[in-house]
């Protein structure tokens, strides 16, 4: 049984459990353990589950409290634990520590125990002003240069790629076969490349021979020297110069089509004229940027709410966060783990390096969590309980009906915390601030 129960708040997100089970209690557990070891223990000289008490006490005794009451103690905590207030539990990434294992032991007969375990609980802060501010966010402009340049990579997409005679030039495609070559002219394995295709100019090249190129003609071969710097951007050859042996195989040049009615019927069916094709992209861009400016208003303002405010994050959360974020980007690699392994041990790196690179950005967004939460705990946005019945219904579709009920706390906490950033949005100023064409934000 618990005698006392006391929780302290400590730094860092965390908090202090500590508990006193009395003696009556920890005997009782100590007498069933002993009771089971007798039963399935076989001692030399006895029939299994004849032994004495005294005989199995005396050879296992020390072990089997030791046992016992740490399962009375286990038991304890987790009956504490789940009379605790929200605020005063531990997070679900969060285990309790047991303090001070050393000073409890041995255990000793009809002896009280207090001890104290340590785990992370929620982060507590006081809500700043979250209504009624000002927050400027950048104007998106379309101009006439967004559309011209629109309509450019539109003839790009749309040009007609045709052989060529004579000489390459900058924007021709060329193919190319290239090797490197030793000091004695032999060619060097492993450097060879053939039917090597790119655009000239574009500098998507290893060796980067765009400009050794322009001016040869399909079927030319020719030999350069190249040095390199870092400037050059080719990885392990900084400070480097090198032969290369260089056949140009083939060469196709993009002709561009007119901007004209034609083009604007083959972009899209509805367009007519080129009229209708400018009035078009002006509307597709008007969409991008209005979404982009919502956005760029929701992550301001959530911003703006955190500058005043500051809290400690625990330690778990984070954790579990990072390994989350280290799971998806696995996913995405599709490396296994001892791949993943080798390949960071070439880049002298290793996941614990990765994930710390990974933290400040993890910890803002959780304080965004956190904060939106708080805001929505505060705020009790209304949920009808017909809108809370259609979503669990969409929801739940393939779960049992018995099971449905347990789901609509979580549910409802959806969609309120849905109702977040709309409101926000709504109780906030906003001020045009910088204007920027719509090229020039989208990073075009």
């Amino acid at each position: 049984m618990i005698t006392e129960k006391s929780v302290k708040e400590l730094e860092n997100s965390q908090a202090a459990l500590t508990l006193t089970l009395d003696a009556a209690s920890i005997e009782e557990a100590y007498g069933k353990r002993l009771q089971k070891y007798a039963k399935d223990l076989t001692i030399p000289g006895f029939r299994k589950g004849k032994a004495p008490a005294s005989v199995i006490e005396r050879k296992f005794g020390d072990q089997i409290r030791e046992e016992s009451t740490f399962d009375a103690m286990d038991e304890a905590l987790r009956e504490a634990i789940s009379s605790l207030d929200k605020k005063d539990a531990p997070i679900v990434f969060s285990q309790p520590v047991l303090q001070d294992e050393e000073k409890l032991l041995p255990f000793k007969k009809d002896s009280d125990i207090t001890f104290t375990v340590v785990y992370d609980i929620m982060p507590r802060f006081d809500l700043p002003q979250y209504t009624g501010l000002e927050v400027e966010v950048p104007s998106i402009e379309i101009t006439d240069a967004d559309i011209d340049k629109e309509i450019e990579r539109l003839r790009d997409q749309n040009a007609i790629v045709r052989k060529k005679d004579g000489e390459a030039a900058n924007g021709d495609i060329a193919t190319v076969d290239y090797v490197e070559l030793d000091e004695n002219g032999s060619e060097i394995a492993h450097t060879e490349r053939k039917g090597f295709t790119f655009t000239l100019g574009s500098g998507y090249n290893f060796y980067k021979i765009d400009n050794d190129i322009i001016g040869m003609k399909a079927g030319d071969e020719k030999t350069v020297t190249k040095t390199y710097t870092e400037e050059d951007n080719v990885p392990g050859y900084a400070g480097k110069t090198i032969t290369l042996r260089i056949k140009l195989d083939t060469i196709k040049s993009r002709e561009l089509p007119e901007v004209d009615d034609d083009l604007a019927q083959d972009i899209k069916e509805e367009y007519k004229t080129v009229a209708d094709l400018r009035a078009g992209i002006k509307a597709d861009f008007q969409k991008r940027a209005d979404e982009v400016s919502k956005s760029e208003k929701e992550n301001a303002i959530v911003k703006k709410i955190l500058s005043s405010l500051s809290f400690p994050l625990p330690e778990s959360m984070v954790k579990a966060e990072l390994e989350n974020r280290w799971r998806g980007f696995m996913r995405q690699t599709g490396l296994n783990e001892e791949q993943m392994k080798t390949f960071m041990n070439m880049q002298g790196s290793d996941e614990n390096s990765i994930m710390e690179q990974w933290r400040p950005d993890a910890e803002e967004i959780i304080r965004e969590q956190l904060l939106l939460d708080a805001i929505r705990e505060k705020e009790n946005f209304s949920v009808t309980d017909e809108e809370l019945n259609a979503e669990a219904e969409k929801q739940l579709a393939n779960v049992p009906e018995s099971e449905k009920e347990s789901y609509k706390d979580m549910i409802k906490n959806e969609m309120q915390f849905s109702k977040v950033i709309p409101y926000l949005l709504e109780n906030n100023t906003f001020k045009e601030g910088e204007k920027k064409s719509y090229s020039e934000y989208m990073g075009l």
